[in-house]
């Protein structure tokens, strides 16, 4: 039998240790980050911990099947914790209000499969070649020995199902497959769990999804696509934020695109873009990191000040480079 790794070691020693935890994720929160928080919480409890489970934003209304207690609330002030779990979030600024709120704490972990992360914790579970959060939650708590209920096996499915594509993305490994088969096991629920993530889209999405097909642009001999979103398309749709969560992907899924972008307007001159690319020789997380952002090297994102046209000026100069220099 392989020893067991030592951060595992430290990690399981805080596990144990503590009593009085707080679970957080990064905002605009998505199903690997959702699931990977309300999984620990699940399982913090179910060993007699006291546990909170916060995120700046809501749980996404195609993700509330897993949250049917409503674990997960909003940050509040004068938390005082001896543990902090910090999960799926490459840097503290991600944590949003959250990072405001965890301040008295005596240790933070930071648990993350980012290339991106920043290292912000006083322990640091990195694991960049792994495709998502959730199977590092399992296999800690493997190595723990904690129960992986029904309920928490939903939660990890869902985790590890979302930031695979479905188990179609290149990063997927072998290993992600066991994960699955495990789950699947210890009473991952498939049927409701593809029902609610993947088919089960609101009108309003279904007019952003409308939208998105009328509006978007080709260019760089079509190898780019790209779409912007702005405040009025929300209003004028009547979507949430969260609708406009995996549009990118109808952009990816168009056979000669090999990078696609999604332009946000959060303000009149802050742009959130997020960045998709097919191919292993274009790295957006790169790209994204010449702009202050990060991720991985097929999906990543940057929040970038400027005029709707600047950003898009040089965001687009950017992948063309980058697109160019790997004789694409």
């Amino acid at each position: 039998m392989k020893p067991r790794p030592k951060i595992l070691e430290r990690l399981i020693a805080e596990l144990r240790q503590h009593q009085r935890f707080c679970v957080v994720g990064h905002v605009r929160p998505d199903g690997d980050c959702i699931g990977s928080q309300l999984a620990m919480a699940l399982a913090l409890q179910a060993e007699g911990k006291e546990v909170v489970c916060w995120n700046e934003d809501a749980v996404p209304s195609k993700l509330r099947f897993l949250d049917p207690d409503r674990l997960m609330k909003k940050p509040q002030a004068n938390g005082e914790f001896d543990c902090v779990i910090a999960l799926d979030c490459a840097c503290v600024e991600r944590l949003g209000r959250a990072a405001e709120c965890i301040a008295r704490r005596r240790v933070l972990l930071n648990i993350d499969h980012h290339p991106s992360n920043t290292r912000y914790g006083d322990i640091n579970w990195v694991a960049a070649r792994v495709p998502s959060t959730g199977e590092l939650v399992f296999r800690l708590l493997k190595e723990i020995g904690w129960p992986i209920t029904p309920h928490i096996a939903d939660c990890l499915f869902t985790a590890v199902s979302t930031d695979t594509g479905s188990f179609q993305y290149p990063t997927t490994l072998p290993s992600t497959y066991h994960v699955a088969a495990e789950l699947v096991k210890r009473g991952a629920n498939l049927a409701k769990i593809c029902d609610e993530v993947y088919q089960s889209y609101s009108m309003s999405r279904v007019r952003l999804v409308r939208h998105l097909y009328n509006k978007f642009r080709l260019t760089h001999r079509d190898q780019i696509a790209y779409f912007w979103l702005k405040q009025a398309d929300f209003a004028r749709t009547g979507a949430a934020k969260e609708d406009a969560e995996g549009l990118i992907d109808h952009l990816r899924a168009i056979e000669p695109v090999i990078v696609a972008m999604v332009f946000e307007e959060v303000e009149p001159t802050l742009i959130r873009v997020s960045f998709r690319s097919k191919r292993p020789e274009v790295d957006v997380n790169k790209i994204a990191s010449q702009f202050g952002g990060g991720g991985h090297a097929a999906a990543a994102g940057a929040r970038i000040a400027g005029s709707p046209l600047s950003v898009q000026r040089r965001v687009l100069a950017a992948v063309r480079k980058a697109l160019d220099g790997a004789g694409l």
